[in-house]
C-alpha cells in the first residue's frame, strides 16, 4: 500500500486515480465527511447510491458505482457500502463488509490506479489496524494508494 498525503478527491480531478473508494451507509446519507463533499461535487455518485435499495443490511458489503468527468479527465467514484448507519455511539464499520467491497473493487478494477482515504476509520470509528490488512488482502498485487487527508 502506498500512503500520501494530500486531498483524495483533487488528487482524482488532477488525474492521479481511475477509481477512488468511499466508505457510505446504507441509507443514502451522504451528509458528513468525504461522502459529503463526493456527494456535492459528482451527484451522480449519490444518483448511483439512491439507485441501491435504502436500509437494508443486506447492501453491506456492497458497492455502487459513478462515472465521473472533470474537464479531460474520467474516474470512477466507488460507493462502498461499509456500516450500516450513522447513528449513535460505538463503531459504525462493519470490518467483514469493507473486505467484501474491496474484494468487489479488485474484481471489477485490476488494472486500475485506485485511491481511498482511511476508510471506516474516521466518523466510522473503525480501528485502522484492523482495517488497513484487509485492504492490503484484498488489492495484493494492485496500484493502489492511501490518501490521508492534509488540505
Amino acid at each position: 500500500m502506498k500512503t500520501v498525503k494530500g486531498d483524495l478527491i483533487q488528487l482524482a480531478t488532477d488525474g492521479e486515480f481511475d477509481v477512488i473508494v468511499h466508505g457510505c451507509n446504507c441509507f443514502h446519507t451522504m451528509g458528513a465527511g468525504i461522502a459529503k463533499t463526493i456527494a456535492a461535487r459528482f451527484p451522480a455518485a449519490l444518483e448511483a447510491d439512491k439507485r441501491t435499495e435504502y436500509g437494508v443490511r443486506t447492501k453491506l458489503g456492497t458497492i455502487s458505482i459513478a462515472s465521473v468527468r472533470v474537464d479531460a479527465v474520467n474516474f470512477t467514484i466507488v460507493n462502498a457500502y461499509t456500516q450500516f448507519d450513522w447513528r449513535g455511539r460505538g463503531l459504525k464499520a462493519d470490518y467483514n463488509a469493507i473486505s467484501s467491497c474491496f474484494d468487489d473493487v479488485a474484481q471489477r478494477f485490476p488494472a486500475a490506479r485506485i485511491g481511498y482515504p482511511l476508510i471506516g476509520a474516521g466518523l466510522a470509528r473503525g480501528d485502522w489496524g484492523e482495517i488497513e490488512p484487509r485492504i492490503q488482502k484484498a488489492l495484493e498485487g494492485l496500484d493502489h494508494t492511501l490518501v490521508v487527508y492534509s488540505g
